[in-house]
């Protein structure tokens, strides 16, 4: 079951990751930044957003890489830095969330931790993270579906149309 519940996170994660690549694909440098009103971030502060988060929780607080994590700085930023550049930094870190994933051990899994001031182990890193990506990923679906609407095509279930 261990070894199911690993595998399952890393796969949730290369999904997340797919479906967020799909959706920034379809928007333009300018609209990456975009954001309805300040209260909202853009796609752009979610990709980095994403990236500071599973660093600090995985390849840190898992895999004990050390990293300086600037949390303030992921949604106050306004861009333009590339969306090239952003998702092919995701892409990295989500390829080494799931390599830290798959390799834990069942004492890793188990082990108290410390993470972002969280009192914590590492099935709850690893469903935390697992959950957070996901709330992100839906953000920017929204996002990306806001601005395409629905001549952007964006369809990740066509088999349950008109179920």
């Amino acid at each position: 079951m261990e070894d199911r519940f690993k595998e399952t996170s890393a796969e949730f994660l290369g999904s997340f990751l797919r479906r967020i690549h799909d959706c920034v694909g379809r928007l333009s440098e300018d609209e990456v930044w975009w954001r309805p009103n300040p209260a909202v971030n853009s796609a752009g502060n979610l990709l980095l957003h994403l990236h500071g988060n599973l660093s600090q929780w995985i390849l840190e607080g898992l895999g004990g890489v050390p990293y300086e994590r600037h949390r303030d700085q992921e949604f106050a930023e306004k861009g333009p830095l590339p969306r090239a550049k952003l998702l092919g930094n995701l892409e990295r870190v989500v390829a080494e969330c799931q390599r830290v994933i798959r390799g834990l051990s069942a004492d890793d899994l188990s082990r108290p931790r410390e993470i972002q001031g969280y009192r914590t182990d590492g099935v709850y890193t690893v469903q935390h993270v697992v959950e957070h990506m996901s709330y992100h990923t839906g953000q920017i679906v929204q996002i990306t579906k806001e601005l395409r609407g629905p001549e952007g095509g964006i369809e990740f279930y066509p088999q349950h149309r008109g179920k």
